[in-house]
């Protein structure tokens, strides 16, 4: 069915529209905190290799830790307007909700009871990743069905504890948690034999066997994997002016790995004759200025961060993960980018 509608409705819905992105652009409290104080102040994890992790210079490194760049460019034109803040899965959504950080880019899962009860919103997913089983390669285990009574070392208040509680439920199987808050002191007793198993989702388990060295063929990761963890990054709900320069970052990043246009080449792709090239650069069609920030904005991500697959190689990739389902959706992958205009 298709709806006519008079001259005099549309002017009425155009009024009522611009009016909304008026009211939204009024109570913008983060966004203007941001902008006046100069600096992101952008909630990390402690140390992940490949997602967060402070190098030998503590220079912070990481998917996640450009991710906080790619927003500081946004906002500033400015990648290293940035102070990373540490945080734990204990007090990394107390940090947030006071307002310590501006927003917690920190391999973080995206479920229901997290938006609806702690007054949070993510803002799309950067990593999709799952719930698998690190064991030593001693010990003889195949798979996570041979588990039954073992010890099992997790983190507390995350959705890796809940899940693995569930998993061993169902399977009716039981287990010995040895719950620690840090993830290095979990990985040292699981190093030092306190648990058979080490649980976390498969990009971390991959993270902490890239750092073994020559030791790192005495762990095997299970071939299960037992739950879906969306990772992304979160923000304060009540500032969808922020939500948006937040979200719409990240997919900057997504809709200019599609179109082939790089750190390296991103100042040729300005001649580009191609439309949605055009529109991203900040070439036509005055996004930037919808958003609150430079029409360039998306040009000082990729010239100063890169594209997604960039953060990936460059962060990722020597970890040896695959990109998998992180894939772009034209590669079999689930990542898109909705249009940028």
């Amino acid at each position: 069915m298709i709806t006519i509608m008079r001259a005099g409705t549309v002017a009425a819905a155009l009024t009522l529209a611009a009016a909304g992105v008026a009211d939204a652009q009024q109570q913008a409290p983060t966004f203007d905190a941001v902008r006046a104080r100069g600096v992101l102040n952008c909630g990390v994890s402690t140390g992940v290799a490949g997602f967060s992790n402070p190098d030998s210079q503590g220079v912070w490194r990481g998917l996640d830790a450009d991710g906080c760049r790619a927003v500081a460019a946004a906002m500033f034109g400015d990648a290293s307007k940035v102070r990373f803040v540490g945080l734990t899965s204990q007090n990394r959504f107390p940090a947030l909700q006071s307002g310590e950080v501006d927003v917690l880019v920190r391999t973080t899962t995206w479920t229901l009871a997290r938006e609806a009860s702690l007054g949070l919103q993510f803002a799309g997913v950067n990593f999709y990743d799952g719930q698998a089983f690190m064991v030593k390669r001693a010990l003889g285990v195949t798979s996570a069905k041979q588990l039954d009574g073992a010890t099992v070392c997790v983190q507390p208040g995350t959705t890796t504890e809940l899940n693995l509680a569930d998993y061993f439920r169902t399977n009716r199987m039981s287990f010995r948690p040895v719950v620690i808050e840090s993830v290095e002191e979990i990985r040292q007793a699981f190093i030092s034999g306190r648990c058979d198993v080490y649980t976390s989702d498969s990009s971390s388990l991959a993270s902490f066997r890239a750092t073994q060295g020559a030791n790192a063929e005495q762990y095997v990761m299970l071939p299960e994997i037992i739950s879906k963890e969306p990772l992304g990054p979160v923000v304060r709900k009540g500032d969808q002016k922020w939500f948006d320069l937040v979200r719409w970052t990240f997919f900057a990043q997504l809709a200019a790995e599609e179109l082939g246009v790089t750190s390296a080449n991103v100042d040729q792709m300005l001649a580009s004759q191609n439309p949605e090239v055009q529109r991203l650069l900040g070439v036509t069609g005055g996004l930037g200025q919808m958003l609150g920030v430079d029409n360039r904005w998306a040009y000082n991500v990729i010239k100063q961060v890169g594209n997604f697959e960039e953060m990936w190689e460059r962060n990722i990739t020597p970890i040896g993960v695959p990109r998998g389902i992180n894939a772009l959706w034209t590669k079999g992958g689930l990542m898109y980018a909705p249009p940028i205009r």
